[in-house]
C-alpha cells in the first residue's frame, strides 16, 4: 500500500460539491481511479476497497472485459427505447433465468430490466398487486409484508416496504398496504398473513443494511410454505446478496427454495446502473403492455455491461471463490481483538464488536488505507470484490488488526 503524504480529508477537497443536493454526508475522501481491489484518491493515495460500492463492483474496479464491452457498445448502439427491440437484452434475460436455476438449465421465468435495486423492487411490488388483482374485481388482496430492519429502496413504495420507521417519518403520508413483522419470526408472519388481503411477502435472504443478519436455517422454507398455503407470492430481494456474493448465484439456492419473484441489481453490471426483476412465467404473465416500464431499462449499453459481467463471473467461478475467500476472511475477522462473532455468508460478512466503536474503527481503517462499512454502531460490514486475492484479504486483516490494537493477522490458508 502507498503511504503518500495526504489524508482522506485532503483527497475530498479535490471536488467542489456546492452544487450538489445535501442528501449525503460530506465524503471523507474523493476517489478518481480504481483498478481491481484498489482505489486511488485525488492525491494518489491507495486504498483497499472492502466495500466495493456497497457490493456493486463485484469483479473489482475497471475490470478490463466489462470496460471493453461498455466502450464497444457505446460506439455501436447505446439506446433505442423499449418501443423497439435490441439483441442483447433477451440474451441476458436467458442467462439470468439460468442462474436463478443454479446455472444448469432454464428456470422458465421472465425478466424485467430496470436501472436500480429500488426499481427492481418497485416492479416486484406492482407485480404482486397486478397478479393478485388487488383493488380490482372487488378483491382487497394487495398487502405486502416485509421485515423490520429491512432495506428495499428509497422510492415511496420501496421506502414504505423498508422496515425502518426513522426513514419513514419525513415522507408521510406513505402508500398504504404495507405491513412489517420481525425478521426470522415465522409466528409473527403467520399471524400477519391474512389470506384475503396479503398478496406477497418481500424478504432479504440475509439482511444486508440491517447488519448482515442471517435467519434461522428453517425460516425461509417456512415462509415459502406459508406463502403457498395463503396464495401469496414469495418475493426475495437479492439486490445485495445475489450473483455470487454469498457463495451461490443467489442466496436462496443454499436452501433449495423456489421463490416466485427475485430482484437483483448491485453486482449485475459491475458498476453500470442496472437492476432486474425475475418472476415465474405464470406470475410474470400478470403484466401486460403498459402495466410497467422504464425508459432506460434493458438498453443495449447496460445490457452489454451485464452480459460481460455475468460471463466473467461464470468463467471465474465467483461462487466458489466467494466461499473460499469468505472462509479465509471470516477466520481472520474472528481472530481480531474486540470481535465477538462473525456472521454472514461468502464475501458478505459482518464482524460483531464488543463495543459500539464501528464508526471509529472504520475511520481509522480509512486513514490506514482500507474501506470497510460501519453498518451498525457495533458491527463492521465487509464485502470485497469476488475476485479478491488471499494476499489482499490478509492485507486488509492486518490493517484492521493495527487499528483495533492487535497483532497482524496470520494467513489462514494457501494463496490462490
Amino acid at each position: 500500500m502507498s503511504t503518500t503524504d495526504t489524508t482522506p480529508t485532503a483527497g475530498a477537497a479535490a471536488a467542489d460539491r456546492r452544487a450538489l443536493m445535501r442528501t449525503y454526508a460530506e465524503p471523507p475522501v474523493t476517489f478518481v481511479r480504481g483498478a481491481g481491489t484498489v482505489l486511488y484518491d485525488a492525491a494518489g493515495k491507495e486504498y483497499l476497497d472492502f466495500i466495493t460500492g456497497l457490493a456493486v463492483v463485484s469483479l473489482g474496479h475497471s475490470h478490463p472485459t466489462v470496460a471493453e464491452a461498455v466502450a464497444t457498445q457505446a460506439r455501436t448502439l447505446s439506446h433505442v427505447s423499449n418501443l423497439y427491440g435490441n439483441t442483447i437484452g433477451p440474451e441476458v434475460a436467458l442467462t439470468i433465468d439460468r442462474l436463478i436455476n443454479g446455472g444448469t438449465g432454464q428456470a422458465g421465468g421472465q425478466v424485467f430490466f430496470a436501472n436500480s435495486g429500488a426499481e427492481a423492487n418497485e416492479c416486484a411490488l406492482k407485480l404482486a398487486r397486478r397478479w393478485s388483482g388487488g383493488g380490482t374485481h372487488g378483491t382487497t388482496k394487495h398487502v405486502v409484508i416485509s421485515a423490520d430492519n429491512s432495506f428495499h429502496g428509497r422510492t415511496l413504495a420501496t421506502l414504505t416496504a423498508t422496515g425502518q420507521p426513522e426513514k419513514h417519518a419525513p415522507f408521510r403520508p406513505l402508500p398504504e398496504g404495507f405491513v412489517h413483522v420481525p425478521y426470522d419470526d415465522i409466528t409473527a408472519l403467520d399471524a400477519a398473513m391474512d389470506a384475503d388481503t396479503v398478496a406477497g411477502v418481500l424478504l432479504e435472504p440475509l439482511q444486508g443494511e440491517g447488519g448482515v443478519m442471517v435467519p434461522s436455517s428453517d425460516y425461509l422454507g417456512a415462509v415459502r410454505a406459508l406463502c403457498t398455503e395463503r396464495n401469496a407470492l414469495l418475493m426475495l430481494d437479492e439486490v445485495q446478496t445475489g450473483l455470487g456474493r454469498t457463495g451461490h448465484w443467489f442466496a436462496f439456492l443454499a436452501q433449495g427454495l423456489r421463490p416466485d419473484v427475485v430482484t437483483m441489481a448491485k453486482a449485475l453490471g459491475n458498476g453500470m446502473p442496472v437492476g432486474a426483476c425475475w418472476a415465474r412465467a405464470e406470475v410474470a404473465a400478470a403484466f401486460g403492455p403498459g402495466d410497467h416500464g422504464s425508459t432506460f431499462g434493458g438498453q443495449p449499453l447496460a445490457m452489454a455491461a451485464v452480459r460481460a459481467t455475468l460471463a466473467v463471473m461464470e468463467a471465474e467461478d465467483v461462487c466458489g471463490r466467494a466461499q473460499r475467500a469468505g472462509a479465509r476472511l471470516r477466520a481472520g475477522l474472528a481472530a481480531l481483538p474486540g470481535v465477538v462473532s462473525v456472521r454472514g455468508a461468502g464475501l458478505l460478512l459482518a464482524a460483531q464488536l464488543e463495543e459500539p466503536t464501528a464508526k471509529e474503527i472504520a475511520a481509522a481503517a480509512l486513514e490506514a488505507g482500507l474501506l470497510v462499512n460501519p453498518v451498525r454502531p457495533d458491527a463492521i460490514r465487509v464485502a470485497p470484490p469476488l475476485l479478491v486475492s488471499d494476499a489482499e484479504v490478509d492485507a486488509a486483516l492486518t490493517i484492521l488488526a493495527g487499528v483495533m490494537g492487535g497483532p497482524a493477522a496470520a494467513p489462514t490458508g494457501p494463496e490462490d
